[in-house]
């Protein structure tokens, strides 16, 4: 008769002991059913699931293992596992998985026992728990809760009965205590994104250029008072955007390089889109905003492509009009569709990531949508959001760690 065992061993990591302890197993021709290991400040926590038919076998094994452990200072302990719960816990392994990312500038043992408790609350298990974020030396504790960045990744298991339900406790959560919480399938296309599009006002940049337009042409507060209300998916963006547009007749150009000039890079966009680019996507602006600053935030930055609204300028002056078709929310999804067509890749794998209720199109057919600061409306419609940290903790979703990063 077959006996299954688990050998469980806690204590310092040291060099050479799992060789050691394999090296047992193989010459006493034990089999290996699982396998885990996990080390945290140098303690070890390692799993071993053993089968044989053989009780000379595992009874020597054991005797051996102990004797290693007690060598080498670690805690080792045996459970012997039925095969009818062997064969149950096989059957699980084929219930969908999920990853919970959580992100802050820093997290708190409140903040993950609040998750935790949600994640059980909806009957999922948690099988893994990564930490993502980088190792935090202890000068730097007080400025993490201003400036840092924190990650703690979950792994779970169990059917996903309500995604509405998890989704709108995840979203009270983030509000309450000033987190992130993003839930994905652990699919195959999680792990394989190859295009990122990104919207630009108030998401790659701090701004909306039209407002400073207005201001520079003395109707910023008519224009202000537009833009918040198509933001929040009040106004259709198209006419509201002709009627913002009509407002700035008689612009200077010269007004164009004056606002390039004092535009602020959103926290997180150049260290995220150069991670990107080394890492080999293919990066895009899909914006309702004006090809001039997209083109300047693409030298910036590195995109690839870019595509926006042409303001109409004669004889150096704004007409009041665009040229072409407006990019609205329907355009963006449109061109989304279009660009992953010609990498020849699936929407699954496509990312996009806005703050507006003209991106809402294009977050709700990519792969993984963000809300980037959105406003309360966006955040509740797109599949993720991101609010506490800047634009390079879109790398925790795609299960990148900062030791991960490509230096230099």
């Amino acid at each position: 008769m077959r006996e299954i065992l688990l050998m469980s061993f806690l204590g310092p990591d040291q060099p050479h002991q799992f060789t050691r302890l394999m090296a047992v197993l193989a010459r006493l021709g034990l089999e290996i059913l699982d396998v885990g290991q996990g080390v945290i400040h140098d303690q070890l926590t390692l799993g071993i699931v053993t089968a044989s038919e053989d009780p000379t076998a595992t009874a020597l094994a054991m005797r051996d293992m102990l004797l290693i452990a007690q060598e080498l200072g670690l805690t080792v302990r045996f459970v012997p596992i039925s095969a009818e719960d062997y064969e149950h816990w096989v059957q699980d392994g084929g219930q969908t998985r999920h990853i919970v990312t959580v992100l802050a500038r820093a997290l708190t043992p409140a903040h993950l026992a609040a998750v935790t408790g949600v994640i059980s609350r909806y009957g999922f298990n948690i099988e893994t728990l990564s930490r993502l974020s980088g190792r935090l030396a202890l000068s730097r504790l007080v400025d993490a809760q201003h400036t840092g960045k924190a990650c703690v990744e979950f792994g779970i298991r169990g059917k996903m009965l309500d995604a509405a339900g998890l989704r709108a406790d995840c979203l009270r959560l983030s509000a309450e205590l000033s987190i992130d919480i993003a839930v994905q399938e652990d699919n195959v296309y999680r792990r394989n994104r190859r295009l990122v599009c990104f919207d630009m006002d108030s998401t790659l940049i701090e701004q909306e250029v039209i407002d400073e337009l207005a201001i520079e042409a003395g109707v910023g507060a008519q224009v202000a008072a537009i833009t918040e209300r198509a933001m929040q998916g009040e106004l259709d963006f198209a006419q509201s955007f002709a009627a913002r547009v009509a407002l700035l007749k008689g612009l200077d150009e010269q007004v164009l390089e004056k606002i390039a000039a004092r535009l602020t890079i959103t926290e997180g966009a150049e260290a995220l889109i150069a991670t990107l680019k080394r890492l080999g996507y293919r990066t895009a602006i899909l914006s309702g905003g004006f090809t001039y600053f997209a083109h300047y935030l693409q030298q910036k930055l590195g995109i690839d492509e870019v595509y926006a609204n042409t303001l109409d300028i004669v004889d150096g002056r704004v007409t009041g009009q665009v040229s072409g078709r407006i990019v609205d929310g329907a355009c963006k999804a449109e061109l989304l569709r279009e660009l992953a067509a010609r990498l020849g890749i699936r929407l699954e794998q496509t990312i996009a990531v806005g703050d507006g209720a003209n991106d809402l199109p294009m977050l709700s057919i990519a792969g993984l949508g963000i809300a980037f600061r959105a406003k309360p409306l966006v955040r509740q419609s797109a599949n993720q959001a991101i609010s506490s940290v800047g634009l390079d903790g879109i790398l925790y979703l795609l299960g990148l760690r900062d030791y991960d990063l490509p230096k230099g």
